[in-house]
């Protein structure tokens, strides 16, 4: 673990998968305008901030009438819906090996980080239990670039006193990938290794991951 110093984890599709939540919330905000929209076209709002979701999703509707004004109302109702159900998870929703893996990594010495866009952050990691095994938290009330610019990641490794090099990021969106590697870190993806293939390392989950994989990047 000499070049390894710390590990940044993506929270949304690494730690839990609240993409079901935002997804109803999202399907909620298009159904009461009159329209609706795919899983699969919900798969490009990963790693996407909320007023980009909510442009993204206004353009599969065709709806292009919305002031800046009406489309923060729209941001806000989703929001408190989707907050309305984050705030009924428990830590059974914890993705497989998230937990054993994040431990493993304190206990050879290494600092951890969640690095998230998302502002409700802080409520999910208390809801799971997760909160007390992280050093840093930097999510979407701590930065105004969102990925792919790096900045989430950079201020994960300046809060834990780490510099770039000797920090990997683990994330699920290829915006994720790109972030880390403009920010000069390591990144293992998770997911499949055909969408992100500019990671060093593809794992499915981190019930997979092992830190003799880490010590090998």
């Amino acid at each position: 673990m000499k070049n390894i110093q710390a590990c940044i984890f993506d929270l949304d599709g690494v730690i839990v998968d609240t993409a079901v939540y935002h997804y109803k919330a999202w399907k909620r905000l298009a159904n009461g305008m009159g329209f609706d929209f795919t899983e699969q076209q919900n798969e490009q709002l990963k790693g996407v901030s909320r007023m980009a979701s909510l442009d993204l999703i206004l353009g599969w509707g065709n709806i292009t009438n919305k002031t800046d004004d009406e489309k923060e109302q729209l941001a806000t109702q989703k929001n408190e819906w989707y907050t309305d159900m984050i705030n009924t998870m428990t830590p059974a929703e914890i993705l497989p090996g998230a937990r054993e893996f994040v431990l493993s990594c304190r206990d050879a010495g290494l600092k951890t980080a969640i690095g998230s866009a998302s502002k409700n952050t802080p409520t999910i990691l208390t809801r799971l239990e997760l909160l007390p095994l992280f050093d840093a938290v930097i999510d979407g009330n701590s930065v105004s670039k969102p990925k792919p610019d790096p900045e989430v990641f950079t201020k994960g490794a300046e809060a834990l006193q780490v510099a770039a090099a000797n920090c990997v990021v683990f994330e699920d969106a290829i915006a994720g990938i790109e972030a880390a590697i403009a920010g000069g870190m390591k990144a293992v993806g998770i997911g499949s290794p055909d969408t992100l293939k500019q990671a060093n390392l593809v794992v499915s989950g981190l019930d997979k991951m092992t830190l003799e994989m880490l010590e090998e990047l």
